[in-house]
């Protein structure tokens, strides 16, 4: 009885066996289908990646420079303004008051270098009428001397009391917010009646910006800084507006590189040549500056080139059958690669083996 159990198990092992070799042999002849591509003609563009963000770089951080209380403010958040127009005041009776007297200092300043003016023109012309006369023509001399003297320190008070004059006049300007270019009032933190102390006197009261002009800063990598240049063309990418198309050129690299966790990078700037209404300071920006491009080239796909970079080479499919053919390549834009000989524009190229594929050929 159990030789008789050893027996149907052995058959059923040999059973299960044959089956299994049967499966796997039909598996084995079953060839994977084959992923082609067709060779086509295109542009190929390598750029190189510069991260950063939109700026306006005309901004005003205005405030007051003198003490006082807020009587005016004459702008709300969002006006357009222009150079020169007044955007706050503060009550300076005080530092009016200071102006009115300064002037009128200045009024009898110049009341007394006339005075002095026409007392030495006097003294001139007697002198010279007693010539003659020694004991006369010493007596007027001295007077000329004096004369000219008083003139001269009345000249020098004038120019005293008009530097007192713009003195008080820059003070009272101090208490008045003027528009130092147009643009737009991008914030206001003051209000009628707020009073203004020394504490305060430097936080900004009205932020200003210029809207018209606005531009991308960002870094580049050290290992492509040696590849970009001034004045080539850019590509900027904006995350809050991914479907507008805004063009650029690359206006500025610093000499000095920056390191940030051991990675060296610079400082770049990129100009926009097509600004839309809808860009604004702090946006996200990738700019795609373009090192050098090839329009309407026939190109292939890296994942389909086999070899290595010194000798490529692709399966072209003809009649069914695949060919071996050796190319030659041009510029990569890091996903296809142009072709420069041994392919014809529409021919077939098969995909290399998952395996061959991670072995072989990868152009950046």
């Amino acid at each position: 009885m159990k030789k008789r159990r050893i027996l149907i198990i052995a058959i059923c092992v040999v059973v299960i066996g044959i089956v299994l070799g049967i499966v796997l042999t039909r598996g084995a002849s079953r060839e994977a289908p084959l992923t082609t591509v067709n060779i086509t003609r295109g542009d190929i563009v390598k750029t190189v990646l510069v991260d950063g963000s939109l700026v306006m770089p005309s901004k005003a951080y205005l405030s007051f420079g003198v003490t006082g209380t807020v009587t005016e403010v004459l702008v709300a958040e969002g006006d357009n303004v222009t150079e020169g127009q007044v955007l706050a005041r503060l009550d300076a009776p005080s530092l009016e008051s200071s102006v009115e007297m300064a002037e009128l200092q200045v009024e009898i300043a110049q009341e007394q270098v006339k005075a002095a003016q026409v007392q030495y023109e006097i003294a001139l012309i007697n002198w010279k009428a007693a010539v003659a006369n020694t004991t006369l023509e010493k007596v007027y001399r001295e007077q000329v001397n004096m004369t000219k003297a008083n003139w001269e320190t009345a000249e020098l008070n004038l120019k005293i009391a008009e530097l007192n004059l713009e003195t008080a006049e820059l003070n009272l300007e101090k208490a008045v917010i003027v528009a130092p270019f147009d643009g737009v009032v991008a914030r206001i933190s003051i209000t009628e009646g707020k009073e203004i102390s020394t504490a305060t006197l430097a936080t900004p009261a009205i932020s200003l910006v210029d809207t018209s002009e606005i531009e991308m800063r960002g870094f580049i990598d050290e290992i492509d800084i040696a590849i970009v240049k001034v004045g080539q063309e850019a590509n900027i990418i904006l995350d809050a507006l991914p479907d507008e198309e805004v063009k650029g050129e690359l206006a500025f690299i610093s000499p000095v590189g920056t390191t940030l966790a051991g990675v060296v990078s610079y400082d770049t700037r990129v100009t926009l040549e097509n600004p839309v209404a809808e860009l604004r300071d702090g946006m996200s920006a990738t700019a795609e500056v373009i090192i050098e491009r090839r329009d309407d080239v026939l190109s292939i796909p890296n994942r389909y080139i086999r070899g290595t970079l010194e000798d490529p080479m692709v399966l072209v499919l003809v009649d069914g059958q695949q060919e071996q053919r050796e190319i030659t390549l041009g510029l990569s834009d890091g996903i296809n690669t142009e072709v420069l000989s041994g392919l014809e524009e529409g021919e077939e190229v098969v995909l290399p083996a998952a395996q061959e594929r991670q072995d072989g050929f990868f152009m950046m």
